[in-house]
């Protein structure tokens, strides 16, 4: 369909698993050079719920050791795969080859599927003002899970699907009754809404 039309006539969008699917698609695209307009509502993010603790401070520490040991075993993780293939090209770093893809996220606090974006971009940005962005840099690339499965001999060139360097997110700041309505469609067209957007760009 891209090579008909071209990119700028083809978007992306989806909702919830939906929204999962054209992710994937698009960073696929992006690996090619070809940067499509994105536009996920409620796309998931598969990690603990760490948004949802109210305590700023708690959550801030949280997240800033959950880095630390991140980064500490994609450290050691890479060093075991450098030497276990020593005369082999180094593999293209995909998370960054993708950077300047931005797609367009919509998030809702009060969705736990989703909500873990806006710490997520949230707190490399913290990290970058404290100093220790180099940390949160690599950190951002991996799970805590895929890692594990790594070091447990199933291995994979590709960070986790929901990990994506860049994005234009708006977080839905409108008081939701319930999680159903938090993580509904329906809430995105509603009159009134109260939104906070911010583009957050890898470097």
């Amino acid at each position: 369909m891209v090579a008909t039309f071209g990119g700028s006539n083809v978007w992306l969008t989806g909702h919830s698993l939906g929204s999962a699917m054209a992710m994937l698609a698009g960073k696929t695209m992006a690996k090619t050079g070809v940067f499509l307009e994105a536009f996920l509502f409620n796309p998931p993010f598969f990690s603990a719920p760490i948004e949802r603790i109210k305590d700023k401070t708690v959550k801030h520490g949280i997240r800033i050791a959950t880095s630390v040991v991140t980064a500490g075993l994609a450290f050691a993780a890479s060093v075991k795969k450098s030497n276990n293939n020593r005369d082999k090209n180094v593999a293209i770093d995909s998370f960054a080859a993708i950077s300047k893809w931005v797609p367009c996220l919509f998030v809702n606090p009060g969705d736990h599927i989703c909500s873990e974006y806006i710490g997520y971009f949230e707190h490399r940005r913290k990290m970058e003002e404290i100093g220790i962005g180099a940390i949160e840099r690599l950190a951002t690339q991996h799970s805590l899970g895929g890692l594990f499965m790594n070091f447990l001999g199933k291995d994979s060139e590709e960070p986790p699907m929901h990990l994506i360097p860049s994005a234009a997110l708006t977080v839905n700041l409108t008081p939701s009754q319930d999680f159903k309505e938090a993580h509904g469609i329906h809430q995105w067209w509603r009159p009134g809404l109260s939104l906070d957007s911010k583009t957050y760009m890898y470097s």
